[in-house]
């Protein structure tokens, strides 16, 4: 199997280290991350300036962009197609609205919009605290791979896993979930640089308000391993008619 690896954590991050040494065991592996933090970035790509892919060792690369701009130059590295893009392990959940910040969900996003099958891989610490678990991430990573050829519709799979941080024996298994959600995130935090000058933090993400069973929030929080499968059509379908008969109606108020 060949693999793209990618992630938003940067290429000296403990996770995407442990997971490229453990998938160089079962296929060939080809690793491109930014060079630096980009938590947060999104889907982002970089358009106003010139991208530098830096090699470290064979079949490993940094680039001075974001998960997005990394999955289009590792594509690119490539001879012939790779069967999927993997993005992780990140340290930390992403779960129910993290998804639309979150650059480890965006790179396994930029793998599917470009024809792959893709995973999001997240080691979710349970008290809001360092995660230290890699391994286990790494063993439900090994657990799924041979999975995914026989996946439905696998080339528009995006499956976002989010794994407890405990070690695996403590595991009590996978769940399909679908998203939760956070209450609305902290107020921004004011502040002085040692100048007397102001600055200002973005507040910290809110706690899970929708964490009820069969949600991502949920799985992890009793022990499972999450797998959420998600698209990137942001249409509300349900909506739908209801704003077509809204607008209907107010073409007579006009």
């Amino acid at each position: 199997m060949d693999i793209l690896l990618s992630n938003d954590d940067g290429f000296i991050a403990p996770g995407i280290n442990r997971l490229r040494e453990a998938l160089a065991t079962v296929g060939n592996v080809i690793t491109v991350a930014p060079d630096q933090d980009c938590s947060g970035v999104s889907n982002s790509l970089t358009l106003r300036n010139p991208l530098r892919l830096t090699r470290h060792a064979e079949g490993f690369y940094s680039v001075n962009g974001t998960p997005t701009d990394c999955v289009h130059l590792g594509l690119g590295l490539y001879a012939d197609d790779p069967d999927m893009v993997i993005s992780g392990i990140n340290a930390g959940a992403n779960m129910g609205d993290d998804v639309l910040y979150s650059g480890t969900v965006a790179a396994a996003m930029e793998g599917r919009f470009l024809g792959y099958p893709a995973l999001a891989v997240s080691l979710a610490s349970l008290t809001r605290g360092n995660v230290s678990h890699y391994d286990t991430a790494v063993r439900a990573v090994l657990y799924l791979l041979p999975r995914v050829p026989a996946y439905p519709d696998k080339n528009s799979m995006i499956l976002n896993v989010n794994v407890p941080d405990m070690p695996w024996g403590q595991l009590r298994g996978f769940r399909v979930t679908r998203l939760g959600s956070r209450h609305r995130s902290e107020p921004v935090i004011r502040a002085e640089d040692p100048r007397g000058r102001e600055i200002f933090w973005i507040g910290p993400a809110g706690d899970a308000a929708d964490a009820g069973e069969g949600t991502d929030f949920h799985a992890v929080q009793s022990g499972y391993v999450s797998i959420t499968p998600i698209h990137a059509d942001l249409t509300r379908h349900r909506a739908l008619e209801e704003t077509a008969r809204w607008l209907e109606a107010g073409d007579g108020a006009a």
